[in-house]
């Protein structure tokens, strides 16, 4: 009897210290929905977009004046599914700016509209062929370039 009120005792304990709050992993910029109303097209410069976001998350490699703000939120589940974590906030906004640096459109997708967004399915060729003079002196020319050096003696 003694033992058993031990094992209830141990039991409550491992209950009790059971969190009921479910821990939260944030990447990126949090409350951007809410941050992302206050930039306004063709009055919003750059700087004010620094200053309210801070420095973009991704600056497009093709376009500078392309910028991407990122929030993610991801929360462990309960104790039922191992606690594996589940996605919250996807959000995503993208910025345009002019040659000045104004504000020239914004987009804001959310979890929600993010998997409808339609890509490229075309993939880009080769033009150029293998046996060419020039594919073969440039071929001639990395090996050498790759080579070891000797030593003149």
């Amino acid at each position: 009897m003694f033992h058993s009120k031990i094992i209830y005792f141990i039991i409550f304990l491992l209950i009790a210290n059971c969190n009921v709050r479910t821990a939260s992993n944030i990447h990126g910029i949090s409350s951007l929905t809410s941050k992302s109303k206050n930039i306004i097209i063709s009055k919003s410069n750059k700087n004010d977009v620094k200053k309210l976001l801070g420095p973009p998350s991704v600056i497009s490699g093709f376009d500078e004046k392309l910028w991407i703000y990122l929030e993610i939120k991801k929360t462990n589940q309960t104790i039922f599914k191992l606690g594996k974590p589940k996605i919250e906030k996807n959000n995503v906004l993208v910025i345009n700016l002019n040659e000045i640096g104004i504000v020239s459109k914004k987009k804001f997708y959310d979890i929600n509209n993010l998997n409808k967004i339609k890509f490229q399915k075309k993939t880009t060729k080769n033009i150029y062929e293998k046996d060419t003079y020039l594919y073969n002196l440039l071929t001639s020319l990395r090996e050498k370039i790759n080579a070891p050096f000797k030593k003149k003696n």
